[in-house]
């Protein structure tokens, strides 16, 4: 069942993120806008625009948080792989986006503080970020 929603997941995620997509879209849109006299603008013709748009909000939902759950599982094995590959990287960064938020933010206040002292040690004229900011 997994492997199966993941390959429907993943293929219409790929077709809504087309611009044919959002063409197709537009013109149901327009369509139904436009036979709004035909019907009167009843309830009936709300309601098919309502009821639609509804139930593929829903369904699109779990398709967006398959995709970027997918996505950010491949990000974190390349960036575990990549903090393996070097030598002088902490591997016990690896596998940390399974801590809490709480613990996560601990170790990035951390990373900022050792990394601010580093620049203050490392000092000449500007910090490399102030100097990245100058150019822009």
């Amino acid at each position: 069942m997994d492997r199966f929603f993941t390959v429907i997941a993943t293929r219409v995620a790929w077709i809504v993120g087309r611009p044919f997509a959002f063409v197709a879209a537009l013109a149901i849109i327009l369509l139904w806008g436009l036979s709004g006299p035909l019907f009167d603008y009843s309830d009936t013709w709300q309601l098919v625009i309502n009821t639609g748009t509804t139930i593929i909000t829903f369904l699109m939902v779990f398709v967006i948080q398959n995709s970027q759950n997918r996505d950010a599982a491949a990000i974190q094995a390349k960036l575990d792989e990549l903090i393996r590959a070097q030598t002088d990287a902490r591997n016990a960064f690896i596998g940390i986006e399974h801590l809490t938020d709480i613990q996560i933010e601990a170790i990035r206040a951390a990373l900022e503080e050792e990394g601010r002292a580093e620049e203050d040690r490392h000092k000449a004229g500007h910090a490399s970020v102030e100097r990245l900011l100058d150019r822009i």
